[in-house]
């Protein structure tokens, strides 16, 4: 029993070596066979390599500009911010969470500065161009040439974005060409990235073929999304202010009112008669209006300060650390670089067009 197990051992192993051998002829004579045509090769591969250098040549460079700036996450918690707080509460006015979650949190905000509203704004927002204010999208418009695509030509009557139009009144075309250009940007020339989940530090990269537009959009997209979060976060501690001034307001005048009340029915009953207590009733009815009105002004005054002090408190959102300046980097296409990959991949493509073409005649002798 044991030599038959030997035999069949043997009988594997000499197999084993034959199919390797058979392997390796096999690959010997695919070898030799792209060996015979490497003028083939060859010519094929400094075609692919002329053509590379002439993209280098012809392919304009790309800008990339860098912003990093810093998440301020609100944790809530103590200190002197947090005894106003509960403060403010037992005056029965609310001035907002500590907390700095929702769409603002900065596993979010990634995607909220992707997203078509801010981009969209950023792109109507007009910039200064030699001594001239056009909106951004414009800009983006004719240094690209993509008037050509959607207008035309250029000797087409152009109907450019009105920095006086207001977003929801634009036409069918503009709303096309937002969605075309918004588009763009999102697939090739915007990176939004946070390095580590548990640091708020994160960085926006814009890359372009104009230096110009690839720093302004980078620090416009900063700047924009930082005015909607002042505009939406803190809304409720603004509208927490303004109802407020507008009480303290209110109040003050009623208590200017009753002091100056007081003083006109006390000069009405000077060296009033003892036995006419009567007459002197409307100036205590008066002075008790200023104690009340007293009373209220300095309590709305409390909660009017603190309301201020939420305020200041949610309104930063982004604490830029660097921003892009000029000089930007700049990334171009290496002539040598595109001289050798260009050559490779045609060489590469010529020998699997051949080993393809030999299968296929060996199919069909």
């Amino acid at each position: 029993m044991s030599i038959n197990q030997e035999n069949i051992s043997q009988a594997n192993v000499d197999n084993d070596e034959i199919s390797l051998r058979e392997l390796i002829l096999e690959m010997k004579v695919w070898f030799e066979f792209l060996k015979s045509k490497w003028r083939i090769i060859f010519l094929v591969g400094a075609v692919g390599g002329l053509i590379g250098l002439t993209v280098a040549w012809f392919e304009k460079p790309t800008y990339k500009a860098t912003l990093t700036f810093a998440m301020e996450e609100d944790k809530g918690g103590g200190g002197g911010l947090s005894g106003a707080l509960g403060l403010a509460s037992s005056f029965g006015i609310d001035l907002g969470g500590a907390g700095g979650g929702g769409a603002f949190a900065a596993s979010n905000i990634t995607e909220l500065m992707k997203s078509r509203l801010i981009i969209e704004k950023v792109l109507i927002e007009p910039i200064i161009i030699n001594d001239k204010k056009i909106p951004l999208i414009e800009y983006y418009i004719e240094t690209f040439g993509l008037q050509k695509d959607w207008w035309g030509g250029p000797t087409l009557n152009k109907k450019y974005f009105s920095n006086n139009v207001d977003r929801n009144q634009f036409s069918l075309q503009q709303d096309s060409i937002l969605k075309e250009v918004y588009k763009n940007l999102i697939e090739d020339n915007l990176n939004i990235s946070q390095k580590d989940k548990k640091v708020t530090i994160l960085t926006i990269e814009v890359k372009s073929k104009d230096e110009l537009f690839s720093k302004v959009f980078c620090e416009s997209l900063a700047k924009e999304t930082s005015d909607f979060y002042i505009e939406t976060k803190s809304k409720k501690a603004r509208l927490n202010v303004s109802v407020l001034q507008k009480q303290v307001d209110s109040i003050r005048s009623e208590l200017n009112g009753s002091i100056t009340s007081v003083a006109a029915e006390t000069d009405y009953v000077y060296n009033l008669n003892p036995a006419f207590n009567i007459k002197g009733a409307p100036t205590k009815k008066k002075q008790i209006d200023v104690q009340a009105n007293t009373a209220i002004l300095t309590n709305l005054v409390v909660q009017l300060e603190l309301a201020k002090i939420t305020l200041r408190k949610e309104t930063p959102l982004i604490q830029l650390i660097d921003r892009p300046n000029f000089p930007l980097e700049k990334n171009n296409l290496g002539k040598s670089k595109s001289l050798i990959i260009g050559s490779f991949l045609a060489s590469l493509m010529s020998i699997i067009y051949l080993i393809i073409w030999k299968v296929l005649n060996k199919m069909f002798d």
